[in-house]
């Protein structure tokens, strides 16, 4: 499904008060120690310092960007937990939403400009105490179709249709 919405330019609608991610953040962990702790995190990072614009059907850079927001990480609900039980299921990220307010920031809730870049990042750490994870080593996954544009109300009529096809709350807008 990223793929999809990656060949078409994707974008992420965001609110004052905070919208899921759609398509959903969802990885399949391998190589894991079974036996071992880790704990899984999720950040949404910068792309560049511009802003956009969408004009003639495709995003073009119209200027520098406001500065960038030093984000928190999203601590995956799960952990800490084992790699084996990691392993054994997708894991999903479908609680993290995306908000242009500062008075809304808070957990799974990220703050992002809209007209802006963004690539998630998933973030894995050996450890089985969270309050640890500062000091362990930290290996970090981002996957190049799934970096988006933020937007306040969809720009593309490709992504539009997109996402009324193939989100199942979207009904309401089929046919």
């Amino acid at each position: 499904l990223w793929d999809s919405f990656s060949a078409a330019q994707t974008e992420m609608i965001i609110t004052k008060t905070g919208r899921r991610m759609f398509p959903g953040y969802r990885v399949k962990m391998t190589g894991m120690d079974p036996n071992a702790q880790y704990c899984v995190l999720m950040d949404i990072s910068s792309v560049d310092e511009n802003r956009y614009k969408f004009q003639h059907g495709e995003w073009v850079i119209a200027g520098r960007g406001e500065p960038h927001i030093p984000q928190k990480f999203y601590l995956h609900p799960n952990s800490p937990c084992t790699g084996q039980q990691w392993m054994k299921d997708i894991v999903s990220f479908h609680k993290v939403k995306l908000t242009n307010s500062c008075r809304n920031c808070g957990d799974g809730k990220f703050l992002v400009h809209s007209m802006h870049r963004y690539q998630p990042r998933v973030h894995i750490v050996r450890t089985d105490d969270v309050n640890t994870l500062h000091l362990q080593p930290m290996s970090t996954f981002a996957f190049p179709q799934t970096f988006f544009t933020t937007v306040t109300a969809y720009q593309n009529g490709e992504i539009a249709r997109l996402k009324i096809s193939n989100n199942p709350y979207a009904r309401g807008f089929r046919e």
